[in-house]
């Protein structure tokens, strides 16, 4: 799908208004408007002329900038509703809970925020948990890097690695 006129236009001024040549050439003209005030004669027009250029500036790149925040909360949205639909053990009632209202968030968050309490209260048995799934998950890998191992080199090196790897499980074990 192609982005409309404004959506281009849009991302294109955001992505050239974040650089540090914009910077320093916005930086450059604040400076010029600086000296040029002694031959001004720091009158009235000399400070309308910057007032009225920043306020004008600052203006139209606030509706720049929401457009394309916008736009990005939405298609990071969309990726976070892929990964939750996609992932087995996820709840799919959280796709759209940025829809809800603000009450309906405000009692999600305090429930989170119960449950998170509660995770770190269990704090070491739930660290030792995780430690022990990542370990068997290394040791898991070993295995079948030790039978592909196997495979190609008619099992002597594989015999090796799986005598290790059950000698390493019996000392966790204990």
């Amino acid at each position: 799908m192609k982005n409309g006129f404004f959506d281009s236009f849009a991302s294109r001024v955001a992505h050239y208004g974040g650089h540090p040549i914009t910077f320093c050439l916005a930086f450059a003209a604040v400076l010029l408007w600086a000296v040029s005030g002694p031959f001004a004669g720091f009158s009235e027009v000399w400070q309308l002329t910057i007032n009225t250029g920043t306020t004008i500036i600052t203006f139209l790149m606030v509706f720049i900038i929401q457009n394309t925040q916008n736009r990005d909360t939405a298609a990071m949205q969309l990726k976070l509703d892929e990964l939750i639909r996609s992932h087995e053990g996820a709840k799919n009632s959280v796709i759209d809970f940025e829809n809800l209202p603000e009450e309906t968030l405000e009692r999600l968050r305090k429930e989170y925020a119960k449950l998170a309490r509660e995770a770190r209260e269990e704090g070491s048995e739930a660290c030792t948990d995780e430690e022990e799934r990542i370990k068997e998950s290394k040791r898991n890998k070993a295995d079948r890097r030790a039978a592909k191992d196997a495979k190609r080199d008619g099992g002597k090196r594989a015999e090796v690695s799986r005598a290790s790897g059950e000698a390493s499980r019996r000392k966790v074990r204990a």
